[in-house]
């Protein structure tokens, strides 16, 4: 496959353009942000539905409840107003509430069909949310496809007594992956985020999906890509270090790698610097608000992650920051303010 005969969509020179000027602001937590509006199991099969009408395919075999990336199509007002806070708070780039919106993370749901409607409606949401910012202030806002790990792996086995056993194949990845990108593309996404990569070869099965996706529709956006390192080893849970994560996706030219979540951003520092290092892309980070505590709560406070964020672009280390998991608008205020004096990353040649 050819995978950059595709031309890059218009608005990525502004988007380049504004990198090289500043630190760029992704949002923050986007289920953690849900879970605090305490929703219950008819909130998430509200009628309303828009595309296709996915509530009428519900099997009274899977409750909703917990199906975050639905709520785009049952309760969109929702989570436009949530990815709108993000942005007065000072995000550049939305990233879109499809985090589980493939056919492969919807089989728990029963809502295999629905997935191009996840998709198509999750863009048009956060859309609608970067272009209501955008009108009050001036300042553009990008949507990011968010593609998230799925819950099966390629490189491991989930069976101890059959190490050679696969749950998913690539090509199975690459098909999941390839129909929820269509839906983001036609949605509006301006980018593809593919992140909370545990393992690098799902990555590359999106990756893959992503340049087919983008030579059907005869545009090509721009990739976001970003690991999580999962415990102290310092490595992905398919056992890459950063370097070796960075040369594995390397090939796709993209628009940032970098890691979010598992980890507060003190514990992250270290990997992000081994990444800075090495990546000729720019950079991102997106740490969670620390480490979650017995119930499961994030504790770490706005300041205290503006401070960690000033200290990453004090450093040279970070080309675009946000937040993951604990992360709340004021996370994102103060993150924007910390890094505001701050010249972004040199990539090495």
């Amino acid at each position: 496959m050819t995978m950059f005969v595709v031309p890059e969509a218009p608005n990525v020179a502004e988007l380049r353009a504004l990198a090289e000027e500043r630190i760029l602001i992704l949002d923050g937590a986007m289920g953690t942000m849900i879970q605090a509006l305490n929703m219950v199991e008819e909130d998430f099969t509200a009628s309303g539905c828009i595309g296709s009408s996915c509530c009428a395919r519900h099997s009274t075999d899977h409750p909703q409840k917990g199906n975050n990336d639905l709520l785009v199509l049952t309760q969109p007002k929702a989570i436009e107003d949530i990815q709108f806070s993000f942005a007065t708070a000072g995000a550049d780039i939305l990233g879109t509430n499809t985090f589980s919106s493939t056919t492969i993370a919807q089989a728990d749901y029963g809502l295999e069909s629905a997935v191009y409607d996840l998709n198509v409606a999750g863009a048009q949401v956060a859309r609608r949310a970067a272009d209501r910012a955008e009108s009050e202030d001036g300042k553009p806002r990008f949507v990011a496809g968010s593609v998230g790990p799925t819950n099966r792996t390629a490189s491991i086995s989930p069976d101890v007594n059959d190490p050679g056993y696969r749950a998913v194949s690539f090509d199975e990845l690459r098909v999941a992956y390839g129909e929820q990108i269509d839906g983001l593309m036609a949605g509006g996404s301006d980018l593809i985020l593919i992140e909370t990569i545990f393992d690098t070869l799902n990555a590359k099965a999106a990756i893959f999906a992503a340049f087919e996706s983008f030579g059907k529709a005869g545009r090509r956006l721009p990739i976001m890509i970003s690991g999580t390192i999962t415990d102290a080893s310092g490595r992905t849970l398919s056992g890459q270090t950063p370097t070796a994560f960075w040369h594995s996706v390397a090939h796709a030219r993209p628009f940032t790698v970098g890691l979010n979540c598992a980890l507060g951003a003190e514990a992250m520092r270290p990997h992000m610097v081994e990444i800075a290092s090495v990546a000729t892309a720019f950079t991102c980070a997106y740490p969670n608000a620390g480490l979650p505590n017995a119930f499961g709560e994030y504790d770490e406070t706005p300041e205290q992650t503006g401070a960690n964020a000033a200290e990453y672009a004090r450093d040279g280390i970070i080309n675009v920051v946000g937040g993951c998991c604990g992360t709340t608008p004021d996370h994102i205020r103060a993150v924007t303010e910390a890094v505001a004096s701050f010249a972004p990353r040199k990539a090495p040649a």
